[in-house]
């Protein structure tokens, strides 16, 4: 019987290689279809940018009008804007929504500490709600300068 299998001369040669290489090609495929698949949802998805208005306030009491964008420089309204610590301190979260201008003023106390010439209040926000809109990315922040700030 053995000896059958041996003089077998019908066998193709390389035909396991053949197989593995068909199953990883398949399965790098099918991976990268999934990919695909899992990011269809991201698509029709619009990311969130804010502008402070000014840019740069002194320390101490400041009103700052932040206005919600999106890349096409479009304001969005019914945005909530959450001003939060970042390297100048707040006394607490200030949370504001934007209106139908898609603005929003927030009255900010930053501090900052001693030594510390500069720090930043950072901006973040929580797009409306089923408006395709999200905010993965930073925002642009705003400067705390010690003395007096740029009024524009």
């Amino acid at each position: 019987m053995f000896e059958r299998f041996t003089s077998d001369e019908r066998a193709i040669e390389g035909l396991p290689v053949r197989l593995v290489i068909a199953l990883v090609v398949g399965i790098a495929s099918l991976s990268v279809m999934m990919n695909t698949i899992g990011g269809l949802t991201a698509l029709g998805v619009t990311e969130l940018d804010v502008k402070p208005q000014p840019e740069v306030i002194p320390e101490g009491d400041s009103e700052v009008t932040v206005t919600v964008v999106t890349p096409e420089g479009e304001s969005v309204s019914n945005a909530t804007v959450v001003a939060k610590d970042g390297t100048a301190t707040l006394s607490e979260i200030q949370p504001a929504k934007t209106g139908p201008n898609g603005t929003a003023t927030l009255s900010l106390s930053p501090s900052l500490g001693p030594n510390q010439d500069e720090g930043t209040v950072t901006l973040d926000v929580k797009p409306p709600a089923g408006g395709g809109y999200t905010d993965d990315r930073e925002n642009t922040k705003v400067l705390v300068v010690s003395g007096g700030g740029q009024s524009s």
